[in-house]
């Protein structure tokens, strides 16, 4: 291991021979579950060894977290937002090792390692404002001399279950609005990246210490799909927010379902970028290029499918394969390169069957796959991103494949792209080139795309925290940051106010006694 990830291990206190990764907050549990470890795809290299809660550990977990609930919901919404403030002033400290260690980790470039902890801290000052804002309604009641609002209250324990991908960035999303509304976190994240979330733990206890913040509020419980499942099926827990795949999106949302709680699902991605034949090329191919290659195309806002008007087809396809003869790839800590790995040699079997897949179909590839090796690919985890020329209704075409595959398509007419946009099961994220008002309009209205996010004249990935960040479909119809995505975190009560000396029923019901 290098000598920089070395030191990184040691500021956070994480280079041990075997770490526990269960906690209450500032307290470290004994771990009692299976041992896991952490290998870099950069360079192949062991990380460290975790060991996950058992049954055992989580119900230590959950007791505790149910006690913090009862103390953290009763201290006042801008002192919490008051925690959270030095959480991103911590954050802001820690922005280098941190993004360093969720580039080496993970895969994803130095500067993206950076930009997912700058979205950390990002989303502690939307939180901080938001603290203060935490607003019901009022409103006019039928009856005389009542007076009606809504309010709203903390929910509990929120479980949380975040993917590799974005191994720290999402669980702030979800924990630091729902700390200034009062609730506790149980945050499970994945086996892939289990330091990430270990010195996520460490910066967030240094803060909760200096505030004597209840043990249980910020809960960590590493581990495999079990532990999933604890939270998903426990009925002490009133909101578990998944993101992962839509096949695991299933499995949480009926679990949770079932016990009638509430779910906040972020799950796959199958997005599109139409491109007219009035589109400015050059942001085009910048904004194609990035969504289908940046994180090694595994982020759910990913590009995987770019459907071109045929009249420009043959100039933007030798544009894109000019741009991929020019991309760099290797160690993602080297900021001169454009591409890292993947995360595992699992999801390059992925890749390569996706490409065979596609080939089966009729699929005519345009940018050859490869697996990269010899000196700095020694993790085999380093491949080409693939263009691949491919028909909308190809099965491979509608399924997510986590990996830099691109899929190319033409079209003819506004009407027939926007139906090939919408022609996949997911619907998280969409976007349109085009220099025409009307197309662009006609795009966002609801006879256009139907995901959760549309752009214009940006790519489809990299989103930003103001906004509430989720799709439809089966992308499961969640929201997370920005907007009003708060609400979600809290429990509405609407309350009646009877100030008079009678007692009118509403509806103009009479009873008399």
């Amino acid at each position: 291991m290098r000598a920089e990830i070395k030191e990184v291990l040691k500021e956070f206190g994480l280079d041990q021979n075997e770490l526990s990764g269960v906690s209450t907050g500032t307290q470290w549990l004994k771990a009692q579950g299976d041992v896991f470890e952490s290998f870099s795809p950069v360079d192949g290299k062991k990380i460290g060894s975790v060991r996950g809660a058992s049954q055992q550990d989580y119900e230590q977990v959950i007791q505790k977290a149910s006690e913090a609930f009862v103390a953290w919901r009763s201290v006042p919404a801008p002192q919490r937002g008051e925690v959270v403030r030095q959480i991103g002033e911590a954050l802001r400290k820690y922005k280098e090792p941190l993004g360093k260690l969720v580039s080496y980790e993970m895969g994803k470039s130095l500067q993206e390692g950076y930009g997912e902890v700058q979205e950390m801290i990002d989303i502690c000052d939307f939180a901080v404002g938001l603290s203060r804002q935490l607003h019901g309604l009022t409103m006019h009641s039928e009856r005389p001399k009542h007076r009606m609002y809504e309010q709203y209250h903390p929910l509990g324990i929120v479980g949380i279950i975040s993917a590799f991908n974005f191994p720290v960035a999402v669980w702030a999303w979800n924990t630091m609005l729902a700390w200034v509304c009062g609730d506790v976190c149980v945050w499970k994240p994945s086996e892939k990246t289990p330091l990430c979330a270990l010195a996520c733990q460490k910066i967030t206890a240094e803060v909760f210490k200096n505030n004597k913040v209840p043990e249980g509020v910020s809960c960590l419980v590493n581990g495999d799909f079990k532990v999933g499942e604890y939270l998903s099926n426990d009925k002490r827990i009133p909101l578990v927010s998944a993101t992962g795949s839509s096949r695991m999106g299933k499995l949480v949302g009926a679990a949770v379902g079932a016990r009638l709680g509430k779910s906040l699902l972020e799950l796959g991605g199958n997005n599109a970028i139409i491109v007219t034949e009035d589109a400015d090329l050059k942001m085009t191919i910048i904004g194609a290029v990035f969504g289908a290659v940046g994180t090694c195309g595994q982020r759910c806002t990913s590009t995987r499918r770019l459907i071109i008007h045929e009249s420009i087809y043959d100039t933007v396809i030798q544009k894109l394969k000019d741009a991929y003869g020019q991309l760099k790839i290797g160690d993602p800590l080297d900021q001169s390169n454009h591409v890292g790995p993947l995360i595992d040699k699992d999801a390059v079997s992925n890749y390569l069957s996706a490409v065979e897949k596609a080939k089966q179909e009729g699929g005519n590839v345009l940018v050859s796959p490869e697996v990269l090796s010899g000196e700095g690919y020694a993790s085999g985890c380093y491949v080409k991103p693939v263009i691949i020329e491919a028909k909308n209704d190809f099965q491979i075409v509608q399924h997510e494949t986590f990996a830099p595959i691109l899929y190319v398509m033409k079209y003819s007419d506004i009407n027939q792209a926007i139906a090939m946009q919408n022609g996949v099961v997911q619907g998280l994220s969409s976007a349109i080139m085009t220099s025409n008002l009307r197309t662009a309009e006609k795009f966002l209205s609801y006879a256009g795309s139907d995901c959760g996010i549309a752009n214009v004249n940006i790519g489809t990935s990299g989103a930003e925290i103001g906004g509430a960040f989720g799709g439809e479909k089966e992308t499961g119809g969640g929201r997370e940051s920005g907007s009003d995505a708060w609400k979600i975190y809290m429990r509405r009560q609407t309350n009646t106010i009877n100030y008079s000396t009678e007692l009118p029923l509403a509806q103009g019901i009479k009873f008399d006694l």
